[in-house]
C-alpha cells in the first residue's frame, strides 16, 4: 500500500513540475491545458485528438477532416480516382501535436483502394490491394492552432497550407 501511495506522489510530482516548466517558459496558456495530458505518460507527441481540450478545438478538427474527405470524394472520379485504381477512399488525416507547446510534427492522409477483377469462367473475383500515406510537408514548428484556422472551412483541400503556397490538393497529386 505504501508503494502505491509513493506512485501517485511521483506522478503529482511530476505533473506539477512539468507545468512549472511551461510556466517558467512563459507559456502559461499552454500548460494549463496540458497539464491533464502530461500525467502518467511518457511521450511528448500525441494524435492531434488526444491533444484537444476544448469543445470548439474538437469541433474544429472534426469539420476539417470530414470536409477534406468531402472535397476528396467529390473531385475522385475526375483526377485521382481514374485508371486501375477506381475506388480510393480517403481514410484518415492526422497530426502528431507536441503536448505542451501545440506545435505540429507531422501530418499525413491515409488512402486506400484496390483493383478487381472478375474471372468470367469461374467467377472469382481476385483483388489487388493498395494503400498510400500522404506525408504534408513543411507542417513541423507549426501551432495546431495555425493549421486549423488555414484550413477552416468548406474547402480545405484547396486553402494554403499554413507558411506556404502549397495546398493539401498538391500534397495529394505528388503522392497518388
Amino acid at each position: 500500500m505504501q508503494h502505491v501511495h509513493a506512485t501517485s506522489r511521483h506522478r503529482r510530482r511530476r505533473r506539477w513540475a512539468l507545468l512549472l516548466a511551461a510556466v517558467l517558459a512563459g507559456n502559461a496558456t499552454t500548460a494549463a491545458a496540458a497539464a491533464p495530458v502530461a500525467a502518467g505518460s511518457g511521450g511528448h507527441y500525441v494524435g492531434a485528438t488526444d491533444y484537444l481540450q476544448t469543445d470548439a478545438g474538437f469541433e474544429a478538427w472534426f469539420h476539417l477532416r470530414l470536409q477534406l474527405r468531402r472535397n476528396f470524394d467529390a473531385i475522385c472520379g475526375d483526377t485521382f480516382c481514374a485508371g486501375d485504381y477506381s475506388n480510393i477512399e480517403a481514410l484518415r488525416f492526422q497530426c502528431s501535436v507536441h503536448r505542451l507547446s501545440g506545435r505540429l510534427g507531422a501530418c499525413s492522409w491515409s488512402f486506400a483502394a484496390s483493383d478487381d477483377a472478375v474471372d468470367s469462367l469461374r467467377g472469382r473475383i481476385s483483388s489487388t490491394p493498395m494503400a498510400w500515406s500522404c506525408h504534408v510537408p513543411g507542417v513541423r514548428g507549426t501551432s495546431f492552432e495555425t493549421l486549423l484556422g488555414s484550413l477552416a472551412g468548406d474547402q480545405p483541400l484547396y486553402a494554403a497550407l499554413p507558411g506556404q503556397l502549397r495546398t493539401l490538393y498538391d500534397v495529394v497529386a505528388d503522392c497518388l
